[in-house]
């Protein structure tokens, strides 16, 4: 295992940089080329709670039908750091909810931990899947449910007198937290709302890389009914806003499979989470693996399911794997130049046998 601990982590990564291609294996060159790859990212839920107490039965389908990684594991807890982990091969030393702009000190809105020890800068000038994929001559887009409009830096939606405030929270983007996509011109064409999800799949225009993020209430977080303005009642539920996630990642995943995407070139749908929530979580059980944040030593075991259109079926995957493992086997997969941060160590495996495709 590997362990660092805050600022030296931020320093080690940013003076390695960047892309690296030292521990490209046979297992990354047996990885096909995929043509799409869209991930649904889900929130705070482990792997017990999804695919084992029957409250999300059309996910745990899929897994039974395609593929699931039995032994993923996130890595830190709370969210961001683990969005930032799938895009940026690090959390950055990043182990809060705080805003992509806050600095140590800062008094800025939505800094609130800037001042505890080992404290680091939120907006990560770093490489990351965005930049390689631009580097390569593909796109990416995020698509965010209730973005307040495109391109928005916002750190969550204001709600209306009809809707709760929060449907949209930057911390579950990740693109956010790098400087690459804010310094971006054309920012409002990658960080795009749900209406553009829609036209974008009809139209076959969905680029190489998609991020789908469902709004609070529909990716399994949810939303305390304190908040008002019509918070619905499976959104403020434990169990109610996971069998609501369930359904709704049914019709993402039904919208992408009546689409051109599945029916020319190699598509992959991944279904993941961010971390475990600690909702099923027993004492003394395994957190983490592959590489291991010092400080915070895990985000749990999380369910991931990968559904291909010409892939495997019916495989249950018991390597042990992150959200890193997640990272390298995109950049596998799409061809991109080497691995970036820790998708690039030796300790991190890509997730072959869920992208294989069948003869």
């Amino acid at each position: 295992m590997i362990r660092y601990a805050g600022m030296l982590a931020v320093s080690l990564v940013l003076a390695a940089g960047a892309v690296g291609s030292a521990a490209t294996t046979d297992l990354d060159r047996a990885v096909p080329h995929y043509d799409h790859i869209v991930v649904i990212l889900e929130e705070n839920k482990g792997n017990t709670t999804v695919l084992e107490r029957g409250l999300a039965p059309s996910i745990s389908a899929l897994s039974k039908e395609y593929g699931s990684a039995t032994a993923m594991y996130a890595e830190v807890h709370p969210s961001e750091g683990n969005y930032v982990a799938l895009l940026g091969g690090d959390t950055f030393g990043i182990h809060d909810d705080d805003a992509w702009y806050c600095v140590p000190g800062s008094t800025r809105e939505f800094c609130k931990n800037s001042t505890k020890p080992d404290y680091v800068a939120h907006e990560i000038d770093a490489p990351n899947l965005g930049t390689q994929l631009r580097a390569k001559g593909l796109d990416w887009r995020a698509y965010l449910e209730d973005l307040p409009e495109p391109g928005s830096t916002a750190i969550m939606s204001r709600g209306t007198a009809t809707t709760p405030p929060a449907l949209y929270a930057a911390k579950h983007t990740g693109f956010t937290n790098f400087k690459s996509t804010i310094d971006d011109p054309n920012r409002a064409q990658r960080l795009v709302g749900f209406d553009r999800w829609r036209s974008d799949l009809a139209a076959g225009t969905v680029p190489a890389f998609a991020l789908v993020v469902p709004n609070q209430c529909n990716e399994m977080h949810g939303i305390d009914a304190s908040a008002g303005n019509g918070v619905p009642a499976d959104c403020s539920d434990k169990e109610g806003v996971i069998r609501r996630g369930d359904a709704y990642a049914r019709d993402l995943v039904t919208a992408i499979q009546a689409s051109s995407l599945w029916k020319t070139g190699n598509t992959a749908i991944v279904i993941t989470w961010d971390e475990d929530g600690g909702g099923d979580r027993v004492a003394g059980a395994k957190v983490s693996c592959c590489v291991v944040d010092a400080r915070i030593p895990g985000g749990g075991h999380i369910p991931t399911v990968v559904i291909t259109n010409h892939g495997p079926r019916g495989l249950n995957d018991p390597t042990e794997y992150n959200h890193f493992s997640l990272l390298r086997t995109f950049e596998d997969a799409l061809g991109l130049d080497g691995h970036v941060g820790h998708a690039d160590d030796q300790t991190v495996r890509p997730m072959t046998p869920l992208f294989a495709l069948r003869h």
